[in-house]
């Protein structure tokens, strides 16, 4: 239900919400009803989740239910499954990719295949990832330039919603100017007409990545991978100011300090602008 009601835009200028709401064979009062708070438990079990599938990238719903079943929480497959859906958590096999894009949104090729990435701006990688925040949890909105690995922009927020993913690239492009291709998956807020009418605005191509191949967003798939292992699983943030505070903190160590095997463990920072951090 609640991957269905993410699909419904209220603003669409083609599709009333009665007619989409039809489509999805949802109740049309659901789209206003306001969800109630997730339990303590239902956080816990997500926050589980979200370190298992770190750990074990690979695993689908059956591994992680036994595992969280040999730790005392009997959670069953369809349980594990709504929630990594609700997360955006899918396992990295060829499989159907659980980010649900809205069936009445085009979905664009992938434009990544066999293509040189040798300059900054050139192309930029855009996903969304569950943040573990105490008894609650966020979202991160990151963007990645996919040839220094500079990250261009990031914003976090407590929904899925297009909102802050729309949020995040206006900022990237006002700061670091317009690329000619930003890549992502087809989850809905990428398949979304704000999201794609934006870079339409800007004449930045739109790339998407194969529906279940993981891979062709390795990139920023991989940053998140270090952001919650050198940050997130060591700090167990707890407040939203606390989480913003650290995050950014990580940002600007992750560009300025961390080096890449690819560019001869330059920084993205020195990749990216061609210069050195200033002491």
């Amino acid at each position: 239900m609640a991957g269905k009601k993410e699909l419904v835009t209220k603003d669409d200028p083609k599709l009333s919400i009665s007619r989409q709401c039809k489509l999805l064979e949802l109740n049309r009062s659901s789209i206003y009803y306001q969800e109630q708070a997730p339990t303590v438990c239902e956080i816990k079990i997500k926050h589980l989740i979200d370190r298992i599938h770190m750990d074990h990238p690979a695993w689908g719903t059956r591994r992680i239910s036994a595992h969280l079943i040999e730790q005392g929480y009997f959670v069953g497959r369809k349980l594990v499954r709504r929630y990594m859906q609700e997360m955006r958590i899918y396992a990295i096999y060829p499989k159907p990719n659980l980010s649900m894009p809205n069936k009445q949104h085009k979905v664009y090729p992938y434009l990544l295949r066999n293509l040189t990435i040798d300059r900054p701006n050139q192309v930029w990688s855009i996903d969304i990832t569950y943040i573990p925040l105490g008894r609650s949890f966020m979202y991160l909105t990151a963007i990645i330039d996919w040839h220094s690995r500079y990250i261009v922009g990031y914003e976090l927020s407590d929904t899925l919603q297009v909102e802050s993913v729309i949020a995040c690239v206006k900022k990237a492009i006002a700061i670091y100017g317009v690329p000619e291709i930003i890549n992502s998956d087809q989850g809905s807020q990428f398949t979304s007409l704000e999201y794609t009418n934006l870079l339409k605005h800007h004449s930045i191509k739109i790339s998407m990545d194969g529906k279940g191949r993981w891979a062709d967003n390795i990139i920023v798939e991989r940053f998140f991978r270090t952001l919650k292992y050198d940050d997130i699983y060591i700090y167990h943030y707890q407040t939203p100011r606390e989480l913003r505070a650290g995050i950014n903190k990580f940002m600007k160590s992750y560009n300025e300090e961390h080096p890449h095997s690819t560019h001869g463990y330059k920084t993205p920072y020195e990749i990216y602008h061609g210069v050195k951090v200033a002491s």
